[in-house]
């Protein structure tokens, strides 16, 4: 193929447009289509959650896969410097009684990690306003996190300083470009030419912003909620409800996601909030489909269930080498869509 490709990415969320940004780099004409405004997607309403630990010891799709989370983690120090994003390096904590901090300290030591056991001074300095029910927490400082707004906005900034095209349409095909990057999510409107979305199912998520309490502490994960900082205000999440893919605020999952908050915080049990619902795409075991589509020219970047922000350079670097036809790297036939029945044509 030509050094200099013509490629259209179908999705501007975190996949879309970190793969966007790493095709530019490389060299390549990119146009960007998505229908929907720049931060009205499932990676604008995320809580930018990098958490590979905690992630791998509370979620059992992600248990067997932490070196791969860690390894995509360990590639966000670069993504970093060159958007200009503040990546949170300051760990998370577990809160909970006795039998979930046994779950998650075990759980954390079995899979090789070392959590730091924290008494109930070192929880108020790092989580100030937790509830005085929770006397000890267990830390852990591999998981990380990133505003994940204002990660979305910084990367369409640098995708369009490096001479990305953004189109407000949906891609109906390839739209003039030698390769199709098909980073939707959940949707199917292309599996015309990519069948492999058929394995795909989505799952709509809760998230919550309360302004009753501008925490500035680390992330706390309890028992049905986690609780984030945010700009001002706080962030509670997430529900999973595999299956849906509206995206309405469904006050019957947000009353219980919000008492979960409130027994961290009880700050905000009658503080006001905003409810937001993402709907979000899973495979079934848990992982992504990254790399060759069956079809000639269909790249695929879908399916990242919890773990899209997290994902998204290792994403973008094995797209950006199925295209230069590089070195795609150790995850790549993990993630090859292929594993799924799908057999790739020649390319």
């Amino acid at each position: 193929m030509a050094k200099r490709a013509k490629i259209t990415v179908a999705g501007a969320g975190a996949l879309g447009l970190t793969t966007a940004l790493a095709l530019a780099d490389a060299g390549h004409s990119v146009t960007v289509f998505d229908p929907a405004s720049p931060l009205d997607n499932a990676s604008g309403v995320a809580a930018g959650m990098l958490a590979p630990a905690f992630e791998s010891v509370l979620d059992p799709a992600a248990t067997p896969q932490l070196d791969l989370l860690l390894a995509a983690r360990d590639l966000w120090p670069a993504l970093e410097t060159r958007i200009g994003v503040v990546v949170d390096r300051a760990g998370a904590v577990a809160v909970g009684e006795a039998d979930f901090l046994a779950r998650a300290d075990g759980g954390l030591r079995s899979l090789g990690l070392h959590p730091t056991d924290l008494a109930r001074k070192a929880l108020e300095g790092l989580a100030p306003g937790l509830a005085p029910t929770w006397g000890r927490g267990v830390l852990i400082r591999e998981d990380w996190r990133i505003e994940a707004g204002a990660a979305l906005t910084a990367l369409r900034a640098a995708c369009e300083a490096a001479g990305v095209i953004f189109r407000q349409e949906p891609a109906r095909g390839f739209e003039g470009g030698e390769r199709l990057v098909i980073a939707t999510g959940a949707a199917r409107d292309l599996a015309v030419v990519a069948p492999e979305l058929s394995a795909l199912s989505p799952i709509k998520g809760h998230i919550l912003r309360s302004q009753a309490y501008a925490y500035e502490g680390v992330v706390v994960r309890g028992e049905g909620a986690y609780v984030t900082a945010a700009p001002g205000a706080m962030t509670l999440g997430a529900t999973m409800q595999p299956g849906r893919d509206d995206r309405d605020v469904d006050p019957e999952d947000v009353a219980p996601l919000l008492a979960a908050g409130a027994r961290l915080f009880p700050q905000v049990a009658d503080g006001p909030y905003a409810a937001s619902a993402g709907v979000r795409a899973a495979t079934t075991d848990g992982l992504p489909m990254v790399g060759r589509g069956r079809h000639h020219g269909v790249l695929l970047a879908v399916g990242a269930r919890r773990n899209g922000w997290l994902l998204a350079p290792l994403v973008a670097r094995i797209i950006a080498a199925c295209v230069t036809e590089g070195e795609a790297g150790p995850y790549a036939q993990r993630l090859d869509p292929a594993r799924f029945g799908m057999t790739s044509e020649a390319k």
